[in-house]
């Protein structure tokens, strides 16, 4: 192989590479210019854009009030529950009654208390005041106000 031939693959070589790195450049304007509108209104796309922006931030605005009520009723919201089995009688198989309490975040609420016998059932509700009974509760409606608060 001659000088002349071997400076003309390697002119052949450098211009290889160039042409190679030229169009990884190439491609990356092309995905740069992808994201302008076709019709080359940037600053209508920008208008829109801030329309649409402005459009969000009223719709967040809006919310606003709606969250805040939210927020300000929750605590009176049902939050914990519980329930206990138990053989109230002791004269059937099993644990047939129930007390379930329902509480809010502050600990008021409602204990349903279920009674099976043998021959019927009785049903009673008694409201609690912070992890309390307003009246006197059996140690069953106890224990399930106790289970619903962790405690």
């Amino acid at each position: 192989m001659t000088l002349g031939e071997a400076l003309t693959i390697g002119v052949a070589a450098v211009a290889l590479v160039v042409a190679a790195f030229l169009a990884v450049q190439v491609r990356r304007l092309e995905r740069r210019m992808a994201v302008l509108p076709e019709d080359g209104g940037v600053f209508e796309a920008l208008r829109r854009l801030d329309t649409d922006l402005a459009s969000a931030e009223e719709g967040i605005a809006a919310l606003r009030p709606v969250v805040q009520s939210l927020h300000e009723r929750m605590p009176g919201a049902l939050r914990y529950a519980a329930m206990v089995a138990y053989d109230a009688t002791g004269d059937l198989a099993g644990n047939l009654s129930r007390s379930i309490a329902l509480l809010n975040e502050r600990g008021d609420g409602l204990v349903l208390t279920l009674l099976t016998r043998r021959s019927e059932s009785l049903f009673y509700t008694k409201m609690v005041r912070a992890g309390r009974g307003t009246e006197s509760l059996s140690p069953e409606e106890q224990e399930v106000v106790n289970r619903a608060l962790g405690s």
